[in-house]
């Protein structure tokens, strides 16, 4: 989606965005994030995500890692523990000073694998390699090889001067968390996408709500959604129209227009074929215009009946309801008369070819 949001930036406004060397603490960004103004965006436009936004009202890439691997099932129950952690409304405790430094960022939670196998490291002396199977152990739900995996846990945090209680604690809480534990590696990537998705929005939210709904063109609700998103945000998405409208969402100065392609009823083909003729010979300057000039079997009845329905012709200057009561005869009209001139050309080369053959024959004798 960024690279159509560019692509509509560039048209638009003249401007190169260069998406991959942003400020990471943009004030305006951020705004969005506290006030929960992020649907569109990349994981974080649910309800209830914006909810705990508006919350939590991050401040720093390290919150919207934390609540991207947080909104999930067997984690979300911790959010409010978080937030309110974050917020000092509730101390932040851990089972050991030796915690604090893997678990500072994440407020005494484990959220990331990659914090249990540090733990596993830490407190219990295992190498890389070891860490890692007790993660993969731990991801997998394999419960048996985990409890047997306890034994040696504790004995190497003993050995690190950790009490044993201490150490069946913290063993019994990586093995919750780790049912659920999520790769942080991948909630930075998320999260940077996230934001990615976030300041193009603050910055040019035009652009990027009109390359948001062609993602989701035939996504009728999804649609519905985010041409309300436009209202809220005060932009204005004008009426198909078949001069103006193109087969995707379009920008228009500060407005996006509605294309063709997303009119019920209408394939993308007929689109398509509309669009590349006006490019090619003008704008079409009546509706019997368009017939004349649009192949029958590219944009057939139904189609049209769904422009019609649509408000497509309105700037042509047709009432909607007396065209929709006679569109039908005009089609079948300029289709006979357009019949009837081929049959006629048909005709005229039959006489030609006729009298091609006759001199031909002349020509032998």
């Amino acid at each position: 989606m960024c690279i159509r949001d560019r692509h509509n930036i560039k048209l638009n406004r003249s401007i190169t965005i260069d998406i991959d060397n942003i400020p990471l603490d943009d004030p305006l960004t951020f705004q969005l994030y506290q006030k929960g103004d992020t649907i569109g965006t990349f994981q974080f436009e649910s309800e209830g995500m914006r909810m705990y936004l508006r919350e939590l009202k991050p401040e720093h890439i390290e919150d919207l890692i934390a609540m991207n691997a947080l909104y999930r099932p067997g984690p979300m129950q911790y959010i409010p523990m978080y937030i309110n952690r974050k917020k000092g409304r509730e101390k932040v405790t851990y089972p050991h000073d030796m915690l604090r430094n893997i678990l500072e960022d994440t407020q005494g939670i484990m959220i990331y694998q990659e914090q249990i196998m540090q733990i596993c490291r830490d407190m219990a002396g295992y190498t890389m390699g070891g860490s890692d199977l007790v993660r993969k152990m731990m991801a997998k739900k394999k419960m048996s090889a985990l409890l047997k995996e306890k034994d040696n846990f504790v004995r190497g945090a003993e050995n690190n001067k950790v009490p044993i209680s201490v150490a069946n604690k913290v063993f019994d809480e990586m093995i919750d968390f780790g049912n659920y534990a999520f790769n942080k590696s991948h909630g930075v990537a998320y999260a940077y996408i996230s934001y990615q998705t976030a300041y193009l929005k603050g910055y040019y939210p035009v652009e990027f709500m009109a390359a948001t709904m062609n993602s989701f063109i035939t996504t009728r609700d999804k649609l519905a959604e985010y041409i309300e998103e436009c209202k809220s945000i005060n932009i204005s998405v004008l009426p198909p129209n078949i001069n103006k409208s193109d087969t995707k969402f379009t920008v228009e100065g500060k407005n996006i227009r509605y294309p063709l392609a997303a009119i019920n009823g209408v394939g993308i083909k007929a689109c398509e074929t509309i669009v590349s003729n006006r490019n090619e010979q003008g704008q079409f300057r009546s509706f019997i215009d368009l017939i004349k000039r649009i192949n029958k079997s590219d944009v057939n009845k139904k189609c049209l009946e769904g422009f019609i329905k649509a408000g497509a012709f309105d700037g042509l200057g047709n009432n909607r309801c007396e065209l929709f009561s006679c569109y039908e005869e005009v089609v079948d009209s300029i289709n006979n008369q357009q019949k009837k001139n081929l049959e006629g050309q048909m005709s005229l080369f039959s006489l030609i070819e006729d009298a091609a053959e006759y001199d031909l024959s002349l020509i032998h004798i």
